[in-house]
C-alpha cells in the first residue's frame, strides 16, 4: 500500500508503550501487555507461526440452523426509562481494582487471556487425518413481536413547528487534493481487558465498539461506544448477557500521542456503565440504539443514533427503524430520545446512519442508509432548529431543498459505512473518514465545503493488515499534520486509537 506503513504485530507492544510481562512473551509475544501487567488484544493481523502456517481447522459438527417462531409480548408504550446516576470513585493507584466483588471471578478463564478466535490455534503445519464432520440440526428462535397495551410511557413532547426553509442555490467548491497519508500507527487499546483505561475492571465495559469522540466543551471530549457486554463476554465477536446499547465517557487528555486516558464514564451502579439511550432490545421490533455522532452547541449535547430493528444474515447488513436524535443538557449524565427528530426507514431511507456536525450558522448532516451499501448524503439545518425536521434542507443537484431527504444527492462515488466527518477550523477543511466495504479500507478524504467537491479518497487503514476492522471515527483534537481516530476489531470486540501522520 503506498505511501502508508501500518505496524505489524510484531512491533505493536513497543509502539502502544506497554511492556510484555516474560509470561505473556513468551506464550503469546504479539500481544500487548499494560501497565498493570494485563494481556490485552492486538487488532492487527498475527503474525505467522513457527512453521509456517497452520491448517484449516475442521470442525467436528456442522451445524444447520432452522428458524422457529418465537412470539414474544412487546408492551407498548414501554417502560419509563430509569435514569438512576451513580458518581464514581476510582482508586489513586490506577492497577487497583475499584470493585473487586464486581468485576473479578474466581474461576479461571476457559480461553487465553487475550485470545480472538483465530488466535492460538492448535493446527500446526504438520499432516493431519482427514475428518468428516458430522451435521446437525440447531433450532433457532426467531422474535416475532406482538404488541400489547403497556404503561404511561414517556411523557408527550410537544411538536415543533413547521418552519419549511426555502430551497437556495449553492455551489461547489473546487476539489482539493487527495490526503497525503504517511505512517499510520496503533497507538492504544482504549477498551476491555487489558487496555490502558482497564475499562472492565472500572465500568464493566469487557466488550464493545465504536469509540465515537466529540468535544463537549474547551478541554473536555466525550467518546460514546455501541453494544456494550461485560465480565460474562468472551471473544469473538459481540455476546454477553450484560448487554447494554451503548455507553458513554469522558476525557481530559489532551496528549494523545500515547493514548487516550477515559476519566470517567456514565455510571447507573457502582463500577458499572449506564446505557444512555434505551434501547427494547426486543429482536425485529427494536433489537439496539446505536450512536452514530456527537456534537455540542452551548450547554446542551446532542447525539445522532439509529434504532436498529434486526441484524441480518448477511454480515455487514442491518435494518433500521429509524435515525433519530437525542439530547443531554447535563454533560451526558441523562439523554432524552426526542420524538418528532426522527427519519424514518421507508424505503431505505437515507440518514438512517448519520454524522452531524455544527459549522456557522448550521448544523451539517451527512447520512446513508441502514446497513453498508449505500451512498452519502447531505443536509443542514440552522442552529436553532435542529430538533425540527421540517426545518432541513437537503443538497440536491445544487440546491438545498427542504423536501427531497429520498432524492438528496450523492456527495462522493461509492459506498459507505461508518461515518465521521470534521470540520478543522485551523485548515479551514472538511475532513471524512469511512469504512469502504467493498475494497476493505477505511478511507480519508478531504474538502473545502461540506457538499463538496470531495477529494478522492485516501487509505488510512487496510483490512489485510487489520482483519475485521470497521469504523474509523476521527478525533476532534485532530490537526492537519496528525490524524487521531479510533477503529473496531469484531473479533477482539474493542476500540484502539490510531494515529495517522498527513502532509499538508
Amino acid at each position: 500500500m503506498a505511501g502508508v506503513h501500518l505496524c505489524v504485530a510484531a512491533v505493536v507492544a513497543a509502539t502502544i508503550g506497554f511492556t510484555a510481562s516474560p509470561a505473556a512473551a513468551e506464550t503469546l509475544p504479539w500481544l500487548p501487555v499494560n501497565a498493570c501487567g494485563e494481556t490485552g488484544f492486538n487488532p492487527a493481523k498475527e503474525p505467522p507461526s513457527p512453521g509456517g502456517p497452520p491448517l484449516p481447522a475442521i470442525p467436528p459438527t456442522v451445524s444447520i440452523p432452522i428458524p422457529y417462531p418465537d412470539f414474544v409480548p412487546v408492551p407498548v408504550p414501554g417502560p419509563r426509562v430509569d435514569q438512576t446516576r451513580v458518581a464514581q470513585d476510582l482508586p489513586a493507584d490506577p492497577c487497583a481494582d475499584p470493585c473487586p466483588d464486581l468485576t473479578d471471578d474466581v474461576d479461571e478463564p476457559e480461553s487465553e487471556p487475550g485470545s480472538t478466535g483465530s488466535a492460538g490455534s492448535s493446527g500446526s503445519s504438520g499432516s493431519a487425518a482427514l475428518t468428516v464432520p458430522k451435521i446437525s440440526i440447531d433450532p433457532r428462535p426467531e422474535t416475532i413481536p406482538i404488541p400489547v397495551p403497556g404503561g404511561p410511557g414517556p411523557e408527550p413532547q410537544p411538536a415543533p413547528p413547521v418552519e419549511i426553509n426555502p430551497a437556495e442555490r449553492g455551489s461547489l467548491t473546487a476539489a482539493m487534493a487527495t490526503p497525503a497519508v504517511g505512517d499510520v500507527r496503533l497507538v492504544s487499546q482504549l477498551t476491555g481487558q487489558g487496555s490502558e483505561n482497564r475499562t472492565d475492571k472500572r465500568w464493566q465495559v469487557d466488550g464493545t465498539d465504536l469509540g465515537i469522540t466529540w468535544e463537549t466543551r474547551p478541554g473536555e471530549v466525550a467518546i460514546a461506544f455501541g453494544d456494550t457486554f461485560g465480565k460474562d463476554w468472551a471473544p469473538p465477536g459481540a455476546f454477553g448477557e450484560d448487554w447494554r446499547s451503548n455507553v458513554l465517557g469522558h476525557s481530559t487528555d489532551t496528549d494523545l500521542s500515547d493514548g487516550m486516558t477515559i476519566d470517567s464514564m456514565v455510571q447507573d451502579s457502582r463500577c458499572h456503565a449506564a446505557e444512555i439511550i434505551d434501547s427494547r432490545h426486543v429482536n425485529n421490533f427494536e433489537t439496539t440504539t446505536i450512536p452514530t455522532s456527537g456534537f455540542a452547541i452551548g450547554d446542551r449535547q446532542y447525539l445522532s443514533y439509529m434504532s436498529v430493528k434486526r441484524w441480518s444474515m448477511i454480515p455487514g447488513m442491518w435494518y433500521t427503524n429509524y435515525g433519530g436524535i437525542a439530547y443531554s443538557d447535563d454533560d451526558g449524565q441523562t439523554w432524552t430520545k426526542d420524538q418528532h427528530a426522527k427519519w424514518d426507514n421507508i424505503f431505505g431511507a437515507r440518514f438512517q446512519v448519520s454524522a452531524m456536525v455544527p459549522h456557522g450558522d448550521y448544523v451539517y448532516m451527512f447520512g446513508t442508509p441502514n446497513g453498508r451499501i449505500g451512498t452519502i448524503g447531505l443536509a443542514r439545518v440552522p442552529v436553532d432548529q435542529v430538533l425540527n425536521t421540517t426545518s432541513y434542507q437537503y443538497w440536491s443537484d445544487g440546491t438545498w431543498t427542504p423536501v427531497s431527504r429520498h432524492l438528496a444527492t450523492p456527495i462522493v462515488g461509492g459506498v459507505a459505512s461508518e461515518l465521521s466527518v470534521r470540520y478543522d477550523a485551523a485548515a479551514d477543511r472538511w475532513q471524512m473518514s469511512y469504512l469502504e466495504p467493498v475494497g476493505g479500507s477505511i478511507i480519508l478524504r478531504q474538502s473545502s465545503s461540506p457538499q463538496g467537491a470531495w477529494s478522492d479518497g485516501a487509505t488510512l487503514v487496510d483490512t489485510a493488515d487489520y482483519p475485521k476492522a470497521y469504523g474509523g471515527f476521527i478525533h476532534p483534537w485532530s490537526t492537519d499534520e496528525d490524524l487521531y481516530f479510533t477503529i473496531s476489531e469484531w473479533d477482539s470486540y474493542n476500540v484502539y486509537l490510531m494515529h495517522a501522520s498527513l502532509h499538508p
